[in-house]
């Protein structure tokens, strides 16, 4: 597989390659050479587009099943029915982890200088604050691999297997190729099966293709081209029957299963890099570089004054000292933990701190539909009673609460009612699913449209399980793809003829039909304006099963199809069915569209569904604008021009494979986007893998979670919004610390080279600007980092991708801070030393009033927009108590011998202490100037 670096300057997936790595032909690694391995030449087999016989004769095994010795040989030969798993992250390789940075790299090269110089100190200081940093960032991740892992809930499963013609319950690991296994409504698919037998069998694929609906599986063979999804005569493990039974052969078990090969796939797909970890590499190039230039410069000019090279390297030191900010890295870490708990706080963990950031940075979401933004639950949404009267039924999922309305607002009259409930009774009747309330939930079982059925029937005033008690069943036809309805027969009373309630597509039905019931009464079926009815509600996205209800004379007999019986029924309406959105969900989506986050849609499920979601939610205006697997097929490779400018304009993509989706977020990661992919299935892990974040719902499986960057506990979109939000707000915070960290440590380089141009002394000695940076940076930094986010951080466009954390903004505010608080301290310190004061004395002074700029400074920092006077004190107590106890602590070392004799001090009284203050505000000054002329957004 090749894949772009996040520049997007390599090539893209080919296609290929994927199918070699997710096992797609003939082929393994030994050795680090590709050879034909006999032992996957089945892997190419077309499973689907095989006649039985030989399917048996390819795995070597018969309806009978496997003998239990031969199938102790496949196990030792194809090893156990289980999926790849990435193992989770030891201890050790997290506390690694903390180390990989640029900057860390710089902290720890100035350590080893000053070990080396013999200023243990120092060292020790530097050392401390890697090590702060390290703690703090791996406590941190423990956690959040340890939430992530207690979201995986581990069963054994077992299935019903036959061997040698004898029917046992085994553990689905030991399912070997060739085994019969038998299924039921409830069964958990534990391989890859070819369906032997079926009757009445649907399963739910939703983890695999996306799409919500069962999916309704026959026997025979398929053509060779037959996507995954349309397999009707396949089944896939980690699938679940949800009706019927049947049997199959399996054809693949564990890594070799179409869920395997996703899995394999996924665990050696590149990951694009989080936004967050690309800028901080950056600008940590950027402060190496400025570091050295900037000692460069200074060592060359003391050489040229004719100073000793022991003591220009020693300069060159303390100025390296000045210029790296120590904090940094603890306040960068201690504004991801913050944001993490806050993120957890509202439904998302993050599994690596440096992904905390990387939703707000994000510029498009690519989200899947089913479970992400609808419910995962069909829901009978609008209900047709002839000849074209619709109503709309409120309520969402499988609860029974909602309220029934005309299409124009209005509420059903008492004849509509009577006709309505009519239709719902003969829902309720032809039905094979449960609905129940326990312990104050919704409990169900069975097909889901039969479910919501039952749900509608509920809000409509029909209570399925009393309307079951007054009618005894005759007879049933449980539906089949083939016959594309479900009849049953029933009597209200044993001297009552036999009445039958049907439901299933309106080709099956409709022909059946010679009456419509109306509001003028049973009338003649008028085929064309039902028709009509239909395809509006198909074209809106609707799936659309319709009612009748009849009876006959005399008995059902043994053959009660409706060929066999023809009845004359009458047409009792048409329900429309749809997943429909989270309660929450249009909000969410219209918040990332405030905030510039570009929302696109990317699901298995059919185009006709996708798009109705797609334009309900305004991700999409345009049919245009959507395209289908088969369409992007057709456009060849990803890497073509053609296949590229296609893709930018289109919003909606429907019935795509796995492998498409990581192609298609693999195509917006290259065009620079910074991308986060959601996904609940094993469909959507290569995708998650690819993109710069994956998130993964909470309740999705566990390869999809193992996968991404975090995990949304709730599944809830709205959930990932304020993700992105506390991405944001941590973002902001860390550009808060940067440019407090970094503007002073250039106003102490400032001081520094005004001071040697001039010919005067060192301004600090470093320990005092060790001391400096502690009592002020290092607890300022990471006080910092509690900000309360401000008003419009979701109103704001997202940052360019190619940004990094020095634009424009910040580079004007470090500059003229920092040259303001630099030029006012050097001239303090030339008017110090002018006037005749002792080097110890004037430099206590001038440590005194850095501190004190250091502290006013930072106020300037809570905001690069607003005033300082206008963010409020409760956004941020720890800052406020903070400054106030360190410089507290200051003035109280300043009374301490050890303190007096480590660092040179001297007490000061009020008065000078007052005057510094004065001048140390001019920062203040400055800085509310500036804003006032260039404030242009983001208004209060």
């Amino acid at each position: 597989m090749i894949l772009s670096d996040p520049g997007g300057t390599k090539e893209g997936i080919k296609q290929q390659d994927l199918e070699k790595k997710m096992g797609n032909g003939p082929y393994r690694k030994e050795s680090s050479e590709l050879v034909v391995s006999e032992s996957q030449d089945k892997d190419t087999v077309k499973w689907h587009s095989q006649e039985n016989e030989k399917i048996f004769r390819e795995l070597e095994t018969s309806s009978r099943g496997l003998d239990p010795e031969e199938a102790a040989i496949r196990l030792k030969e194809y090893g156990e029915n289980t999926l790849p798993t990435k193992k989770p992250p030891k201890l050790a390789e997290i506390v690694l982890h903390q180390f990989k940075s640029p900057l860390i790299y710089i902290l720890l090269i100035a350590g080893i200088i000053a070990v080396f110089m013999d200023d243990l100190r120092d060292a020790g200081f530097i050392f401390l604050v890697v090590i702060i940093n390290a703690v703090i960032g791996t406590i941190q991740e423990w956690k959040a691999e340890q939430s992530a892992s207690q979201l995986q809930t581990i069963l054994k499963i077992m299935s019903r297997i036959r061997r040698r013609g004898v029917e046992s319950e085994i553990p689905a690991e030991e399912i070997v190729p060739g085994d019969i296994v038998l299924l039921e409504s409830g069964s958990r698919i534990p391989a890859d099966l070819r369906i032997l037998r079926a009757t009445n069998l649907t399963v739910d694929e939703s983890l695999l293709t996306g799409e919500s609906a069962a999916v309704q599986k026959t026997v025979g063979v398929l053509k060779e081209d037959t996507p995954v999804s349309d397999r009707h005569n396949m089944t896939y493990a980690g699938s679940t029957v949800i009706t019927g039974r049947g049997c199959g052969v399996a054809t693949a078990t564990g890594s070799r299963t179409e869920v395997g090969r996703i899995a394999r796939a996924v665990t050696e797909t590149e990951s694009a890099k989080p936004p967050l970890l690309i800028r901080m590499e950056d600008f940590s190039r950027r402060i190496g570089i400025f570091v050295i230039f900037a000692s460069v410069v200074m060592s060359a000019v003391a050489l040229s004054q004719g100073t000793a090279p022991v003591e220009v390297f020693f300069l060159a030191v303390a100025l390296v000292v000045s210029a790296i900010p120590e904090g940094l890295p603890v306040g960068v870490t201690v504004a991801l933990s913050i944001a993490s708990t806050r993120m957890a706080k509202r439904n998302v963990i993050v599994r690596k701190l440096s992904a905390v950031e990387s939703l707000g940075s994000c510029t498009t979401i690519a989200t899947d539909k089913t479970g992400t933004l609808t419910v995962n639950q069909q829901t009978a949404r609008m209900v047709l009673l002839p000849p074209g009267n619709y109503f709309e039924i409120l309520g969402e999922g499988y609860i029974p609460e909602g309220e029934v309305k005309k299409k124009d607002g209005g509420f059903p009259n008492a004849e509509e009612m009577k006709r309505l409930q009519k239709f719902a009774l003969a829902t309720a009747i032809c039905n094979e699913g449960t609905l129940y309330e326990e312990n104050g939930k919704w409990v169900n079982h069975g097909d889901s449209i039969d479910v919501a059925f039952l749900a509608l029937a509920s809000k409509i005033g029909i209570n399925p399980k009393e309307a079951m008690k007054e009618v005894k069943i005759i007879a049933e036809v449980p539906f089949e793809s083939e016959r594309m309805y479900a009849a049953v027969y029933y009597q209200e009373d044993r001297s009552e003829p036999v009445r039958l309630a049907v439901k299933g597509a309106m080709e099956a039905v409709l022909p059946y039909c010679t009456a419509m019931n109306t509001s003028e009464g049973s009338v003649p079926i008028n085929p064309d304006a039902l028709n009509q009815g239909l395809n509006f509600l198909m074209e809106e996205g609707y799936r659309a099963l319709v009612v009748a209800e009849g009876q006959i004379s005399g008995e059902v007999g043994e053959a009660p199809e409706l060929e066999s019986v023809k009845p004359e029924l009458t047409f009792l309406g048409i329900a429309a069915f749809i997943d429909p959105l989270r309660p929450d969900v249009t909000e969410a989506v219209h918040t990332c569209k405030r905030a510039g986050i570009d929302v696109i849609m990317i699901t298995g499920d059919h185009p006709k569904t996708a798009y109705a979601i797609a334009r309900e939610l305004d991700i999409t205006h345009s049919i245009e604008e959507m395209i289908t697997g088969r369409e992007m097929e057709k456009l060849g490779d990803p890497e073509l021009p053609v296949f590229i400018s296609t893709l930018e304009k289109v919003r909606v993509f429907a019935r795509v494979t796995p492998i498409q989706k990581m192609q298609i977020v693999d195509s917006l990661v290259r065009r620079g986007h910074f991308v986060a992919v959601t996904g609940d299935g094993v469909n959507d892990a290569p995708a998650l893998q690819r993109a710069n974040i994956g998130v993964a719902m909470g309740s999705g499986t566990d390869v999809a979670k193992d996968t991404s960057s975090m995990i949304v506990t709730d599944d809830t979109f709205s959930s990932i919004v304020a993700g992105a939000e506390e991405g944001r707000i941590a973002y902001d915070n860390i550009r808060k610390v940067t440019l407090l960290l970094i503007s002073t440590g250039l106003a102490e380089v400032i001081l520094f080279i005004l001071a040697l141009f001039a010919g005067l002394p060192v301004p600090l000695l470093a320990v005092q600007l060790l001391w400096l940076n502690l009592v002020t940076n290092g607890i300022q930094g990471v006080a910092m980092a509690f900000e309360a986010g401000e008003p419009g951080t979701m109103l704001r466009k997202p940052r360019k991708p190619e940004e990094g954390i020095f634009n424009k903004l910040m580079i004007e505010q470090t500059l003229i801070s920092g040259v303001t608080v630099g030029v006012v301290a050097f001239a303090v310190w030339l008017w110090l030393t002018g006037e005749g004061y002792e080097e110890d004395h004037a430099r206590n002074f001038l440590l005194l009033l850095m501190i004190l700029f250091e502290n006013c400074h930072v106020f300037n920092c809570r905001s690069e927009y607003r005033s300082a006077f206008r963010v409020p004190i409760r956004n941020n107590y720890f800052l406020i108590a903070g400054v106030i106890i360190m410089q507290g602590l200051h003035i109280v070392s300043m009374h301490i011998p050890f303190m007096q004799e480590l660092l040179d001090l001297n007490p000061v009284s009020f008065e000078s202490w007052f005057s510094l203050f004065l001048i140390a505000s001019i920062v203040v000054v400055v800085m509310e100037i500036f804003k006032k002329v260039n404030y242009h957004s983001a208004k209060d």
